[in-house]
């Protein structure tokens, strides 16, 4: 049997069947869990999915939202592109192709924040086309079983497994398209994974390449290593009489369009800082440093807490607001904003209580 066989009939046996974007042929449904799933696994995903169809249950009330109303639904998965693409994918649909995904993986991957991958996931679900997709997890199926060399994000070896990924389709002319495609992914989650590959359950073993010359950790070929760059900056948590003083992040950009606190320079002065927004200070509290780390770098963060006298807002080119304690969970808020603010009502410090509801 042909190795895109045996993964359909593996999948059709053994595979993952009661996801909840599983077992519908609605494009809009498959792609929004293709885009949340992109960098994301599938436990953190299903909330989020579940939230954001139910607030947008299809692509029209998804189009008809302003970003405003769209973020909060994604605040904590994080590359937030990914959901300004949704929103700009979603209009363009609604304007150019009467509100109906367009109907092959060539059209679908012309519209915003989508690649050929997942195009080819969409068309294949949806409409059982036979294109083949490559995500991260095939890439490394792909690179063990038939022992590819080469760092498959560089170009020279993606094209290899593409040219490889189309012969495997190709091969098998009654090829369940929808079984073989959820099959690839179930097989890179659940069993051919990064750090312990399960190969005594893995459905090609016979034939693997890796398996056989005993290299499952080798390949693919890991990306060569770079230093992380590191980045200091000062955060300032206003409070006043229980309510938080918010920017908007501009977009794009790091948590492009999330509200966020007010950042500083983080060798300066709070109180200094404090004073530039136009606010007067009662105190100022140094509160325990944290680190996030993004793609690209980590950022090392100094929070203060300042309780003001009066909350005013400038005319600035920076959107600005006051938001009660009480209503921070209706916010879009990057993660670790959501864990400071937290844990400063766990902390009990003025004006934060409201947060513990």
């Amino acid at each position: 049997m042909e190795f895109a066989a045996l993964i359909a009939d593996w999948q059709a046996r053994h595979g993952r069947h009661r996801l909840p974007w599983q077992n519908t042929r609605d494009p809009y449904r498959i792609w929004l869990s293709e885009i949340m799933l992109q960098q994301t696994q599938v436990a953190t995903v299903i909330p989020y999915y579940e939230r954001f169809l139910a607030r947008f249950p299809d692509v029209g009330a998804l189009a008809a939202a302003s970003q405003e109303d769209v973020m909060p639904y994604w605040a904590g998965l994080g590359y937030y592109a990914r959901a300004r693409n949704l929103h700009r994918c979603a209009q363009e649909i609604m304007a150019h192709w009467n509100g109906r995904f367009p109907p092959d993986a060539e059209r679908i991957a012309s519209l915003p924040g989508i690649g050929r991958s997942t195009a080819a996931a969409i068309a294949a679900f949806a409409y059982g086309e036979r294109s083949p997709i490559m995500d991260g997890n095939v890439k490394r199926v792909f690179a063990r079983h038939f022992g590819i060399e080469g760092d498959p994000s560089k170009r020279e070896t993606e094209q290899k497994l593409w040219q490889l990924a189309d012969s495997l389709v190709a091969a098998v002319p009654s090829l369940d398209m929808t079984a073989y495609t959820q099959g690839l992914m179930d097989l890179g989650a659940t069993l051919c994974t990064r750090g312990k590959p399960d190969c005594s359950r893995c459905p090609v073993a016979d034939s693997c390449i890796a398996r056989r010359d005993g290299r499952q950790q080798e390949l693919p070929t890991p990306k060569a290593r770079r230093a992380v760059p590191e980045r200091q900056t000062a955060m300032l948590v206003l409070e006043h009489e229980g309510a938080i003083l918010l920017q908007q992040r501009p977009s794009p950009g790091i948590w492009g369009g999330l509200w966020s606190l007010p950042e500083f320079d983080a060798a300066g002065d709070a109180r200094q800082a404090c004073e530039a927004l136009g606010l007067e200070p009662q105190a100022h509290y140094e509160l325990a440093a944290f680190a996030h780390t993004f793609t690209h770098y980590r950022l090392h963060v100094r929070p203060w807490y300042v309780p003001v006298r009066a909350a005013g807002l400038r005319a600035g080119s920076q959107p600005e607001r006051w938001v009660p304690a009480a209503e921070l969970g209706a916010v879009a808020l990057p993660a670790p904003i959501r864990k400071l603010l937290l844990g400063l009502a766990e902390a009990g410090l003025p004006g934060t209580l409201a947060l513990r509801a």
